[in-house]
């Protein structure tokens, strides 16, 4: 059920055995949604829908009994995890959106190594979604908002949520080509909306994500970070280390990395440098908050 166009998080799928955890409850209701936290308690109401911190002890309320009824959206993640504080404020905007159709439940995995354990949290942030007391998909990292929007959609046709059919189904059709790896059909059906839609941003996102799959095909993650930390001054290694990034939640550590580059280089590779970093932000789209940061730290690195 995953989206095609999260590219950069990593599905998790398999067995996550959370037996311990279903011990017998004091009620068979689960936890009431409340209309606001007691000052200065922790989580609590966010606009009006809930968003809890969750521990060890309120998980099976709080989330494996709520989600026989709504569906819950858990996010790993620690005070010092810094991609962490990019996706936690946007998940806690999307579920105030949601007007109740998602609960969010914060999990401090510092505080609470086992449920991390459990869920087999290897990075930070790792968001899963919980629907019938099972978790019904994951990704890590950090994904931008628009493939997040697509990916809390499905989650919420998981859990049985009425939710708007898509609004273009040229789309479906490119991103199912996309999720299935081919390419080629990928291409033709976003160039095919683009010709019929100029300028449709889901389509331009699309052939993006197309282009960065094909540029990173073959490569060796760590071979490519590891020659780039060796050669700053490469362009084809720091571009190639961008898109890993990209790929591995970490976009605006790429983004920085090729703002710093521009900054080093002139003439044709400032200019094929520019047009890389352009070509990620398309991916993420220009709502995405690390875009608009990294676009600003471009303009003042280019003038």
């Amino acid at each position: 059920m995953s989206d095609p166009r999260i590219t950069s998080s990593i599905f998790t799928r398999g067995a996550v055995d959370l037996s311990a955890l279903r011990t017998p409850a004091p009620s068979s209701t689960p936890a009431p949604v409340q209309a606001g936290p007691p000052a200065g308690a922790p989580g609590g109401a966010v606009g009006g829908v809930t968003v809890v911190d969750v521990t060890e002890a309120t998980f099976q309320s709080e989330v494996l009994e709520r989600s026989l009824t709504t569906p819950v959206v858990v996010d790993f993640w620690a005070e010092w995890c810094q991609p962490c504080k990019q996706l936690s404020p946007v998940l806690e905007r999307l579920a105030v959106e949601s007007g109740g159709a998602w609960v969010l439940a914060k999990v401090d995995v510092d505080a609470n190594p086992r449920l991390a354990q459990m869920f087999r949290v290897q990075g930070i942030p790792m968001v899963y979604a919980v629907v019938g007391g099972q978790p019904v998909d994951a990704f890590s990292g950090v994904v931008p908002e628009a493939q997040l929007r697509q990916w809390l959609q499905a989650v919420l046709k998981a859990g049985g949520v009425s939710v708007a059919e898509p609004e273009d189904p040229r789309l479906d059709e490119a991103d199912d080509a996309l999720m299935s790896g081919d390419l080629d059909a990928a291409e033709q059906a976003y160039r095919k909306i683009l010709a019929e839609t100029p300028a449709d941003a889901a389509a331009e996102a699309g052939l993006a994500q197309v282009g960065l799959a094909r540029r990173v095909a073959g490569a060796d993650p760590q071979a490519a970070l590891t020659a780039a930390a060796a050669d700053p001054d490469d362009v084809d290694a720091q571009l190639l280390a961008a898109d890993i990034e990209v790929l591995s939640g970490l976009a605006d550590q790429a983004y920085q990395r090729l703002v710093r580059l521009v900054r080093r280089t002139a003439g044709d590779d400032r200019e094929k440098v520019r047009q890389h970093l352009i070509g990620l932000f398309t991916i993420a789209g220009p709502e995405d908050p690390a875009v608009a940061s990294a676009r600003r730290a471009l303009a003042s690195a280019l003038f």
